[in-house]
């Protein structure tokens, strides 16, 4: 055989094996991370919460259902949703099946752009580019009144534009949420204003963290935010990492925890102030189904245990 039809031939055979790994092993293998996250004042009792984002829930996907279920054995004092839950109108039973268990324990929730709209296909280069929004907004609408209804039903706290307090394990947390930032529906004019002097910690929760919304929430004093939205890259480079965060955050913060201050921009957290809060954005459970696929970047929920400082 010609080498070079060998060569391309090879190519070829790996190329499609990555494609398969991708879209049948990787997008399936639910992990959960662990952090820790010294936040809470001197002599606090550790706190644990349990953080999910971006599932994309479809109504036959049973398998993520029963693994969202089981985190519930965590015993977390804590759940925060970070949006983007549903991928179809039929999904929002299903949804509320996984969260039962966990409705049980003090939770709260943010929208993403997929809990108001269907996804639909994209090209994926637009994730390269400063188009990568076009289209976002603009497919059929989904049962989003449905789901924030079950979810409050269930006692946890919607954080739509809105702050909220909390007690957890005998501590009073305060919660400042907005909506999809994405979308640019995110309002944090709504609820500005100074971090809660009579709380333990203060957390910022938004379903895409754009900067000028991770600005805001750290400069009121909020001492940690929660997020998610990236994927995590989705796709990933081996020993590189993510090319794109689907959002002006940069890829050396696409996923896991790192630190934010006011005009923090492209600054490594190498280089963070030693008052600088605490970020942590969770790559998610699921993918659009349109790209059933992820590389060298698990599905994940996280459990951040929160420490003294």
């Amino acid at each position: 055989m010609n080498p070079l039809l060998k060569t391309l031939g090879g190519l070829a055979a790996v190329g499609v094996a990555g494609v398969g790994y991708a879209g049948l092993v990787e997008r399936n293998a639910y992990t959960l991370r662990r952090f820790s996250v010294p936040v809470l004042p001197d002599g606090a009792a550790p706190l644990r919460v349990l953080c999910l984002s971006d599932l994309h829930l479809m109504p036959n996907q049973r398998r993520k259902v029963e693994w969202v279920r089981g985190l519930a054995a965590l015993d977390p004092d804590l759940v925060v949703n970070t949006g983007d839950n549903i991928a179809h109108p039929d999904s929002v039973p299903r949804l509320l099946e996984a969260m039962e268990p966990l409705l049980e324990v003090p939770g709260a929730f943010v929208l993403g752009s997929n809990d108001y709209f269907a996804p639909t296909f994209k090209n994926p280069a637009l994730y390269l580019t400063p188009w990568h929004r076009r289209g976002t907004g603009s497919t059929p609408r989904l049962p989003t009144s449905d789901l924030v209804k079950g979810l409050v039903a269930g006692g946890w706290e919607d954080l739509t534009n809105r702050r909220a307090r909390v007690t957890v394990g005998g501590q009073n947390l305060e919660l400042v949420g907005v909506d999809d930032a994405h979308l640019d529906y995110d309002r944090y004019a709504v609820v500005a204003g100074p971090a809660d002097a009579s709380a333990v910690l203060t957390i910022g929760v938004t379903h895409a963290p754009y900067q000028r919304v991770l600005d805001a929430m750290t400069a009121d004093g909020a001492g940690l935010v929660l997020a998610g939205h990236t994927h995590g890259g989705q796709l990933a480079v081996p020993f590189h990492g993510a090319l794109v965060t689907n959002c002006d955050l940069d890829t050396g913060r696409v996923k896991g925890v790192s630190r934010w201050w006011p005009g923090a921009g492209h600054t490594p957290s190498s280089f963070a102030p030693d008052d600088a809060a605490w970020l942590h954005v969770s790559a998610g459970l699921g993918t659009s189904p349109y790209a059933p696929v992820r590389f060298a970047c698990r599905p994940e929920a996280t459990l951040l245990t929160l420490t003294s400082r």
